[in-house]
């Protein structure tokens, strides 16, 4: 491959385009795009200027451009803590059982099996792993490893990158019959955070984010039968002077803002706005919000870190560049490098991980 060539990349599953963003900025090129969702269609074309199509499941294998890396932050829902409780609780399946989300996996490993990409990147919960006594990552550890991919993963926690807390597990393959002997290592977390949370909280914002009286009360209460229950569910409320990260923003922040509320004085707390909810993802200023607030908080809280991501994509092009690089020096020496960037780039560039 020449210098002047790109890696070809699709984005699944793209949601507003976080993986988009983080491996444009790695150098890769976008030549595909789906969302189901219409709201994260308005947002996604407003952002990239290029079109995106629907549900993945009526998309033919055959009509996606050739392309060398899959990327996919396949719905988590099915799989995750709370929604496996909350399905448990209304008597509804979750996990593969999930008919409208838990099997979409297996569109991935169809995309996978017919256009045979050299890499994919993919990104869910936590839970993953553990979900129905690790059965479900059994299935999605061997189907791909049976299509010929040596598969790596990692809980990797976005709260190196920006400040929340955020685990997710990253899962990396490379085919076989690009390399036999990749030996991939997940690059080190960064020594210092781009920006803290103090950085991204906005001096005014609009009355409209101030908890309303019924609401804050509502919470405090719940908090305290929650506790005599000895449960820890509550709201969490951040102090700038003392917290260094929030907790994870959450897709369904737009019902009450509880997980991550900002300390006011004299006044009730607050929510974050779309746009401190869109740093804590790791976008920067200029992507632009063309929703309502309440589907911009779904769109930010289903998103992913981008710089967390950015970080793996570098590591990912490199691999694909030069196979020989995989090895444990390499990266050691990699990951020292990106720090010292880290530091350069953040009086110049808040929101550039790296160069």
């Amino acid at each position: 491959m020449s210098e002047n060539s790109k890696f070809k990349f699709i984005d699944l599953f793209a949601g507003i385009g976080g993986f988009r963003t983080a491996f444009e900025r790695s150098g890769a090129e976008c030549v595909f795009s789906s969302d189901y969702n219409k709201y994260s269609q308005i947002t996604y074309k407003a952002n990239y200027n290029s079109e995106i199509s629907g549900d993945i499941t009526q998309v033919k294998s055959e009509e996606i451009p050739d392309f060398d890396i899959l990327c996919g932050g396949f719905p988590c829902q099915p799989f995750s803590i709370a929604g496996v409780s909350k399905k448990n609780a209304l008597g509804l399946k979750h996990g593969f059982d999930d008919e409208k989300q838990g099997n979409l996996f297996f569109e991935l490993e169809r995309i996978i099996r017919d256009k045979r990409p050299k890499a994919f990147f993919l990104e869910n919960v936590k839970n993953l792993k553990s979900h129905d006594s690790g059965k479900t990552w059994f299935v999605i550890e061997s189907t791909l490893k049976n299509l010929g991919y040596n598969i790596f993963s990692k809980i990797v926690n976005g709260k190196y990158y920006v400040p929340q807390h955020r685990e997710r597990i990253f899962i990396v393959g490379f085919s076989k019959e690009f390399s036999s002997s990749i030996n991939f290592a997940f690059p080190e977390y960064p020594t210092q955070r781009l920006y803290e949370l103090k950085d991204i909280i906005e001096k005014e914002v609009d009355a409209k984010y101030t908890l309303s009286d019924h609401l804050w009360n509502y919470l405090q209460d719940r908090k305290e039968k929650q506790k005599e229950k000895g449960n820890g569910f509550g709201f969490g409320l951040v102090d700038l002077e003392k917290d260094r990260h929030t907790r994870t923003l959450s897709a369904r922040y737009y019902k009450d803002g509880s997980e991550i509320l900002i300390k006011q004085n004299n006044k009730n707390p607050r929510r974050l706005t779309p746009r401190e909810c869109a740093k804590l993802m790791g976008f920067d200023d200029s992507f632009k919000i063309v929703v309502s607030d309440t589907q911009a908080y779904r769109q930010f809280g289903n998103s992913v870190i981008v710089p967390a991501i950015q970080a793996t994509a570098n590591q990912i092009v490199q691999i694909l560049q030069n196979p020989q690089l995989s090895d444990e020096n390499y990266w050691q020496n990699y990951s020292n490098q990106i720090n010292i960037k880290n530091q350069e780039s953040k009086q110049n560039n808040l929101f550039s991980l790296i160069a």
